[in-house]
């Protein structure tokens, strides 16, 4: 499958904003309406998107539902979303808004059997976030330690019917760094489905990086947003 290079929309109260790894104190505003963002990405050659409500990843309820339903229909191109979604009514409410894909978070630590039923009603429709500080997966839009591992969870959450996976390194996550090649290679080689990276992208050579390391994709979203990065700069490499 072709390497996918995805930007993040994250919203909060409404707008679209980047937080530094992962600290809701630490917010960046970028844009007061999250669908013109998103259909701006489209219309610079995006394939597809990744949505984050980060008010419903801290509640466990859908908080920018109405946002995501009108980014769903401006857009041609799938959307994965995530946040908030910790019932089979909320999964099934954002599928029927018109988002290709559902990623459960919260959810794969504390309702494991809702990953499974989610799985085995939807399929492929459904991925799970391993959302790592320093190894430890972290809860409840990341403000709360599993005490789990990421690989542990990762494989537990395979064993349950994932068919995909998306890693972040939370301490990387809006620093522009780099990413953790070094967990991320660990997961692909490991897992056996399809993984998509995100945290701490900062330079185009990053991503053919977590390309040669077998990941499907990565995330990306203050890298564009500061233009650390460039849409053009992505396809003239032949990663758009």
């Amino acid at each position: 499958m072709e390497f996918q290079v995805i930007p993040a929309v994250d919203i909060r109260g409404g707008r679209c904003v980047r937080l530094y790894q992962g600290q809701y104190e630490q917010e960046t505003v970028f844009s007061e309406d999250p669908v013109a963002v998103a259909l701006q990405w489209q219309e610079e050659g995006a394939h597809r998107l990744h949505v984050v409500d980060l008010d419903g990843a801290l509640t466990g309820v859908l908080e920018n539902l109405g946002i995501v339903r009108r980014m769903a229909e401006s857009l041609t191109i799938p959307i994965a979303m995530g946040g908030g979604l910790r019932d089979l009514r909320s999964i099934a409410q954002v599928l029927q808004a018109g988002i290709e894909r559902v990623i459960l978070g919260t959810a794969a630590i504390e309702t494991p059997d809702l990953v499974k039923r989610a799985c085995d009603l939807y399929g492929d429709r459904v991925a799970v976030a391993l959302d790592a500080r320093n190894g430890t997966v972290m809860t409840h839009g990341w403000t709360e330690a599993s005490g789990e591992s990421a690989l542990d969870v990762a494989c537990a959450m395979v064993n349950l019917g994932t068919q995909r996976l998306i890693y972040t390194d939370i301490t990387r996550d809006g620093t522009l760094t780099e990413p953790n090649f070094e967990s991320s290679a660990q997961l692909v080689s490991t897992v056996g489905v399809p993984v998509v990276v995100s945290g701490g992208i900062s330079r185009a050579e990053h991503l053919v990086r977590l390309r040669n390391l077998g990941a499907e994709g990565a995330v990306i979203g203050r890298a564009l947003y500061t233009g650390a990065i460039t849409m053009p700069e992505l396809r003239n490499l032949g990663l758009l």
